[in-house]
Order: C-alpha cells, then sequence, then structure tokens
C-alpha cells in the first residue's frame, strides 16, 4: 500500500499567482499562466515543479534542472537554463519558503494524535489499523490513520502519530513520539526518542528569521535501534533517511534530509548536520559530529570528539577537530605532547 502522505498539498496554481505571493517577479510576464504543482530542490525538479537556486555555487545543478520555474536572485537570472521560467527575488530562500506555505498550509501545524478512550484506558483513534498481537500499554496514543504491524509494542506514554506507519515486531519505547514517519520491521526506539518533528529550517534575514515548512519524512528501515532521547528530524522537500540495521546510540541529533547508509554505527553525543550523507558500514565516536551537505563514504571512521567539515572518502580514518586523516592527527598531538615537555628555561640547542 502506497502511503498517503502527511501533509494536503494546495494547488496547482499558476506562476504569477504564486510570485505575487512570494513577493517575487517573473522575468518575463508572460510565464505567468505556467501550471505549478508542487516543489522540489533543483536536482529532482519536473517539468510541473518549482524549485530555487540561492547561490551561485549550485550553479552546476542550475544547469541541469528539469524545473518549470526557478526562484533565483535577480542579478543571477541569466543563469536560469532555456527551459525553466526565472522568477527574481532578493531573497529566493525565503520566497521559496513561502511557497511551501502556499501548498502546504497545514506544514507548520502538524496534526495532532487525537484518539479515543478505549475500557482499558488505552487511547486509539477509531481509523488506526492495529494488527494481531500488537500491545499497547495505559497512556499510549494512537494516532488517526496510523498502522501497526504485528508483534509489535508500544510502551506506556509513547505516541505513534497521525498516519504513521510501524512494522512487525518493533517496540517504541515509554514516552516516545514518532510522527511524519514510515517505521521498518524490528525496530527498537528507546525511551524518550523523538522521531518526525520539524527539521531546524529557517531562512535568516536582517529583519529575522522565516520559519521554513518541514513537509518531508522519516524513513527508518529493518532492523534498526535508535537510543533513549535521541532525535531524527524529518526532511525539508525531501526524506530523512536510516538505513537497515543501523545503530545508534542515547542523545544522538540527526538533522532534517540526512541519509544514513546501512549497518552504520553513531555513538553517544553525536550530531549530523542537514542533508549530511553517511554511506554503509560508518563508525562516529562519541561527540563527533559531521557538517551539512558532507558525504561520509562506506566503512569510514570518525574518532571521538572529531568534527568532519569537508567529504570523507571510503575507509578513510579520522580525527581530530576539524578532522583530518589519523595518522596526520596522531603525530599532530605527538608533536604538541613534545613541545609541552621541554623545559622554557633552557637555552636553544644550536647545531
Amino acid at each position: 500500500m502506497q502511503h498517503p502522505g502527511f501533509f494536503e498539498r494546495g494547488g496547482p496554481f499558476p506562476l504569477q499567482l504564486i510570485a505575487d505571493n512570494v513577493g517575487a517577479e517573473l522575468a518575463h510576464a508572460n510565464d505567468g499562466a505556467i501550471e505549478i504543482d508542487d516543489l522540489r530542490p533543483l536536482n529532482r525538479a519536473g517539468d510541473s515543479h518549482l524549485t530555487f537556486c540561492s547561490s551561485r555555487k549550485y550553479a552546476g545543478q542550475l544547469a541541469a534542472t528539469q524545473a518549470a520555474a526557478c526562484l533565483i536572485k535577480r542579478r543571477d537570472a541569466g543563469l536560469v537554463p532555456g527551459g525553466a521560467a526565472a522568477v527574481t527575488t532578493d531573497v529566493p530562500h525565503r520566497a521559496f519558503a513561502m511557497a511551501v506555505g502556499l501548498f502546504y498550509p497545514d506544514a507548520l501545524q502538524p496534526r495532532t494524535s487525537a484518539s479515543a478512550a478505549r475500557a482499558d484506558g488505552v487511547l486509539v483513534h477509531p481509523t488506526a489499523e492495529i494488527a494481531e498481537g500488537v500491545v499497547i500499554e495505559p497512556g499510549a496514543i494512537i494516532g488517526r490513520e496510523a498502522r501497526i504491524g504485528a508483534g509489535t509494542t508500544v510502551a506506556a506514554g509513547a505516541i505513534v502519530g497521525y498516519r504513521v506507519f510501524v512494522g512487525r515486531d518493533c517496540y517504541i519505547g515509554p514516552g516516545t513520539s514518532v510522527t511524519h514517519a514510515l517505521i521498518g520491521d524490528r525496530v527498537t526506539l528507546h525511551a524518550g526518542a523523538r522521531i518526525g518533528q520539524d527539521g531546524f529550517g529557517y531562512a535568516m534575514s536582517a529583519q529575522g528569521h522565516f520559519k521554513v515548512p518541514q513537509i518531508g519524512r522519516v524513513i527508518v528501515g529493518d532492523d534498526v535501534e535508535i537510543g533513549a532521547n535521541s532525535t531524527v528530524d524529518r526532511g525539508f522537500l525531501m526524506d530523512t533517511t536510516i538505513g537497515e540495521g543501523t545503530k545508534i546510540d542515547n542523545l544522538v541529533q540527526i538533522a532534517h534530509n540526512v541519509t544514513i547508509g546501512r549497518h552504520c554505527i553513531i555513538v553517544s553525543q553525536s550530531g549530523i548536520a542537514g542533508s549530511a550523507q553517511l554511506g554503509d558500514f560508518v563508525i562516529m565516536g562519541a561527540h563527533s559530529g559531521v557538517v551539512e551537505q558532507v558525504k561520509v563514504g562506506d566503512g569510514a571512521l570518525i574518532a571521538g570528539m572529531a568534527h568532519v567539515k569537508d567529504d570523507v572518502e571510503a575507509g578513510a580514518r579520522m580525527g581530530g577537530t576539524p578532522a583530518r586523516p589519523f595518522k596526520e592527527w596522531a603525530r599532530e598531538l605527538a608533536a604538541i605532547r613534545r613541545l609541552a615537555k621541554k623545559d622554557p628555561t633552557s637555552p636553544e640547542q644550536e647545531d
């Protein structure tokens, strides 16, 4: 069964109406009748979609886009390919966020998990589909149109939100909340985990910070384990995804649009910033971090307290801040240790 989605989409809208609503202008007035039915990033947009380009560093993606129209700074309008309409503004990111609000007006007000109480005190919405053998402990809430697979336990005080799908033989721990998410089979979410809340997205300016609606989902593969009080934000336009078999410790933050591969290990108090990508079998030590949009190759090891700001090759071993190859980092530490042991009062040795 295909998932019906978490947000109702408006439109389609003519491009002129969108431009008027977001305070932008059409480079060519005759483009105003173009019908736009949804929004996509540059590399995912099709011939009925609106996209945006906020910086010339994305000129390559812009040149290849298949979008019907693109919000872009006035000075960069000439970079828009011939097949797309240029919609100009000084603040394309903010304008695109406003367009998301036009198409998805309920995205800033997520639906509640309003439920009906059963005789035993369990709160399950009558439209929810609960398979045989599901255990729902007291105080748990199952939202409208949610689906829970056979053999799953939803512990006391947990929330499974509107249209959330949970697979078979899962464990949703006490006080956990799951919204805007599709959860695979044999997944364990420990106490207090937060899955599917807003990504931290704002169009920042001197006039204030405009909240960007987050209309993506969280997709969690089979056999994933997520530790207590860890958080996984839903995506902005695309999904935040966690590959099968990945194990995530307590107090880990995974931001919007992050892609994590299969069988990764992410140790406590680590953070992965928006749109970063981890390959398969990546290991991140405690207190480590990955900067937004960075790619970490398969089998890479990020040492504890290391912070990655550049792409990492498959199989690399990285340490330090900023992270660099482990041997280089170890030599630097050894050199600093030797300097610290020198007696500053002794005369310099001359050749």
